[in-house]
């Protein structure tokens, strides 16, 4: 799962830095013997003002309030937080997600809507795709929408979908997108089976340290670095084994 400390990939290097020199010079003696030169550590108050500046940039990213899948929502992307823009492998398209888990399942079932239910971003296609959006965009956090805020849901196609109306997929459409969510084990929750039908949107349905979450993205990944497996390999779906899974998840 993607977690964020609070402190800054570039921060924690800076600090394993000085750490490592140090023992170094301890190892070699050369801290008992005073006319010797050595890389001097990061001093600590380098060290402090640099966590103090991540934290505060952190600080300005959230919000304090979460989507309506548990996740907080985040004001900005590509700004050193848990958000960044993310390319989806295949399909020549990118889209803001959350990094880490929710990343890897969510690229997963972007790819196999592209590979097999419609190509996305063809012939010029403006806006395929939209992940992360604004915090003030949000009209209501109990709406499964709001999950694009904290970067854990994506919408296909977002003006060809609209909320509260069905039947934009045929039957054939459907049952892969069945066979697509069954790759998930229910972590991602598709928006034509909420009350409101959302029929574009799909979203994490599990809250922040869901076991479920980091076992089906280890699985993905697994499948993505293994030749005949994975998005891209389009499977018989109609194949009752295959039929039978989405039923568990659901």
């Amino acid at each position: 799962m993607s977690t964020n400390s609070g402190i800054t990939r570039r921060v924690t290097l800076m600090a394993t830095a000085g750490v490592t020199a140090a023992a170094g010079l301890t190892t070699t003696g050369l801290l008992a013997t005073p006319a010797a030169a050595a890389p001097e550590p990061l001093r600590n108050d380098e060290l402090k003002e640099a966590l103090r500046r991540a934290r505060a940039r952190h600080r300005r990213l959230r919000t304090g309030r979460p989507s309506a899948n548990g996740w907080q929502m985040q004001k900005a992307v590509d700004a050193d937080g848990d958000i960044v823009t993310t390319s989806v492998a295949g399909a020549g398209l990118s889209v803001p997600l959350r990094t880490g888990d929710t990343e890897t399942v969510l690229t997963h079932v972007i790819r196999r809507f592209h590979y097999e239910v419609d190509a996305l971003g063809t012939g010029g296609e403006p806006n395929p795709l939209e992940g992360w959006v604004a915090p003030s965009a949000v009209r209501d956090s109990r709406r499964p929408e709001s999950n694009q805020a904290s970067g854990t849901a994506v919408v296909i196609r977002p003006g060809s979908y609209p909320p509260g109306v069905r039947d934009g997929f045929t039957e054939g459409q459907r049952l892969v997108i069945r066979d697509i969510l069954a790759d998930t084990e229910g972590v991602v929750r598709w928006g034509g089976d909420d009350r409101r039908p959302y029929e574009g949107l799909f979203y994490l349905g599990v809250p922040p340290g869901d076991a479920r979450l980091a076992r089906v993205a280890a699985r993905i990944r697994s499948w993505n670095e293994t030749p005949g497996a994975g998005a891209g390999v389009v499977p018989d779906v109609t194949e009752p084994a295959r039929r039978r899974r989405p039923a568990r998840y659901r």
